[in-house]
């Protein structure tokens, strides 16, 4: 017997199958093969149909049942990751009222920071934990600013994830963690944030009924079972956007443990039970997965580093070199600290964790008579490892603890280089573990009724190499701290 994990991104679905005793990893698979499209009417806009999501679902299920002659009695429940704050709107029949608003689209920076002013910084950071921001309560209140005539419609909101589990049960529901990612959770008063609601003339009819992260949140329906090829009565175990799954992909579920990502940008995903709101301009606070267990508040302060893993595909790509491990050994053939060269990673736009400020890539202090290609490698994996670091010390100073980091196997972690360059300067062991958002979405199916200790055990055999700090710290210090000084410089003349 199986569970099944849907992670819904905004390039593709993923969807695994894990085995319901073990929790073993029997298939991952993607569709569409190819990028699902994002449309972009205006300039910083992005949208999405909600129904091709559905779609692709539907045909991704499909393919698993055939490609691993599974039958729809084996699959004894399903959960669900998603990109974190979309909007999709329906109305009173369950039909969509336009593309879904999803988070890339920048369209409702405006409103989100007038709300802040507005409502005030203190009540914001007090309760809201954040800025609106850019994020889902923002972008419906410019629905019902720019496009009335859709909004009087409207019968409910959901992000991206609620909308798969309503196309197949039939059920509008919404976890805390869901609407915190949104901006509608009151932290202090612990409920949905009505000083929020009534400045944005948001009705609270609107927003969904809470189910819980963990546990029964519906069961398929005939239509929704048919559709996707599975047995009606299946439950939907399990819910969570992408950052908090991606923690719980890597079993983060406890303050001082932190789950990071090294991809095209980089992702810091720090838990705690501290409320500090003192870098609320740089860092964001979400219900995790787990809040509210044992009565305890559990955090996700998440941090994003744009300029990351693009900055070392860019060489790849510039360089007059065939892969990333050739890259790696040309970088670890260089001393720590590049012989002073320095890279500044920050070319992928404004950095949040900056202030908003644009930097960009910088290379510094390159002399053509001693410097190479290998020299340039070192310097991009340390400049992108000294990036993790200081927005880690941003996280730091707002309260959070560090005793474990984990990350996937699938991104710049894998390099020895950047994991102890990370280790080293944060005096944390870095663990590696071989899973997915999809396979922790099916895995965290089994926690509502065996707990979080079963769930745990699934990830003994995914465990893949552990980085220890390195006893002498002195290279990689002097090296941060070059680093940083060039930064704040920079920064400082901005």
């Amino acid at each position: 017997m199986y569970y099944l994990g849907i992670d819904l991104g905004s390039s593709s679905i993923k969807i695994a199958l894990v085995d319901s005793a073990t929790g073993k990893k029997m298939a991952v698979l993607q569709e569409p093969e190819e990028e699902m499209p994002i449309q972009a009417p205006q300039i910083g806009w992005a949208e999405q149909d909600p129904d091709i999501w559905w779609k692709h679902a539907c045909n991704g299920i499909s393919r698993l049942k055939r490609e691993h002659d599974l039958s729809e009695d084996e699959i004894l429940g399903i959960g669900i990751a998603y990109q974190m704050h979309g909007l999709v709107l329906v109305n009173k029949s369950g039909e969509v009222l336009r593309n879904a608003i999803i988070w890339c689209d920048s369209r409702a920076v405006d409103a989100g920071d007038l709300a802040y002013e507005d409502l005030g910084t203190q009540y914001c950071d007090e309760h809201l934990l954040n800025s609106p921001g850019n994020f889902t309560a923002s972008k419906l209140a410019w629905v019902k600013r720019n496009e009335p005539a859709n909004f009087e419609k409207v019968d409910k909101f959901m992000l991206p994830g609620d909308y798969i589990a309503f196309r197949m049960t039939g059920t509008v529901n919404t976890t805390i963690s869901g609407l915190s990612e949104g901006i509608f959770w009151d932290f202090k008063n612990d409920k949905v944030s009505k000083p929020l609601l009534d400045y944005f003339e948001i009705p609270e009819a609107l927003i969904p009924d809470l189910t819980n992260t963990f546990g029964h949140q519906g069961t398929l329906s005939q239509e929704g079972a048919s559709q996707c090829g599975l047995r009606s009565g299946t439950p939907i175990l399990y819910r969570a956007g992408d950052q908090p799954n991606n923690a719980l992909s890597l079993n983060v579920f406890q303050p001082g443990e932190i789950a990071a990502t090294g991809g095209t940008s980089g992702v810091v995903y720090a838990i705690t039970e501290n409320l500090s709101v003192k870098e609320t301009a740089r860092v964001n606070n979400f219900a995790h997965v787990n809040y509210g267990e044992q009565e305890k508040q559990i955090i996700g302060k998440l941090l994003c580093i744009n300029g990351a893993g693009i900055q070392y595909r860019w060489l790849l790509n510039n360089l007059d070199v065939s892969s990333y491990d050739t890259m790696n050994q040309l970088a670890n053939s260089v001393a720590i600290g590049a012989e002073g060269v320095r890279i500044v990673p920050f070319g992928n736009g404004a950095e949040r964790m900056l202030k908003n400020t644009e930097v960009g890539t910088q290379i510094l202090n390159l002399n053509l008579n001693r410097h190479t290609k290998a020299h340039l490698c070192r310097a991009a994996l340390e400049g992108i490892a000294f990036a993790f670091v200081y927005g880690m010390e941003i996280m730091q100073s707002d309260g959070i603890e560090m005793n474990i980091i984990r990350a996937g196997n699938d991104n710049l972690f894998r390099s020895a280089l950047f994991s102890t360059t990370i280790a080293t300067l944060t005096n944390s062991q870095i663990e590696i573990y071989d899973t997915t958002g999809a396979v922790g979405a099916a895995r965290a199916c089994t926690i509502n009724e065996n707990g979080h200790s079963t769930f745990s055990t699934y990830m003994k055999n995914d465990h893949v190499q552990t980085y220890k700090p390195k006893s002498d710290n002195m290279p990689y210090q002097k090296a941060y701290q070059d680093w940083k000084k060039q930064l704040e410089s920079m920064l400082n003349n901005k």
